[in-house]
């Protein structure tokens, strides 16, 4: 049982910069991913990156490498989306998850926050 809660999203302008926070709590593992997502109005749902909580071995969709950053804070049970040169096609609903147990899916989702971009 994982709860999760996402926080940092909000108004920015293109060629801005935003990091979400996603603080878990309950019962989190070692080689348990922790992932990020968004959607877009009319769109389907698009994997971002995920990071584990003790190797760590970030890895990105190719959509977002360079741009996006992924990263944690164990002692904080706190993963982070650091978001770099925004641009207006990044607005969306961005989430957090949580895998269920090893080699499992996400099945652990936070609220979401709103990530808006203005040109």
């Amino acid at each position: 049982q994982v709860q999760l809660v996402e926080s940092g999203g909000g108004l920015v302008q293109a060629g801005g910069s935003l990091r979400l926070s996603c603080v878990a709590s309950g019962r989190t593992f070692s080689s348990q991913s922790m992932g990020w997502f968004r959607q877009a109005p009319g769109k389907e749902r698009e994997f971002l990156g995920q990071i584990t909580w003790g190797a760590g071995n970030p890895v990105y969709a190719d959509s977002v490498k360079g741009r996006f950053t992924i990263s944690r804070d164990n002692a904080k049970n706190t993963v982070y989306l650091q978001m770099n040169n925004l641009k207006p096609e990044d607005t969306a609903v961005y989430n957090c998850a949580a895998q269920v147990s090893k080699y499992g899916e996400y099945g652990y989702w936070g609220q979401g926050t709103q990530v808006t971009v203005s040109s």
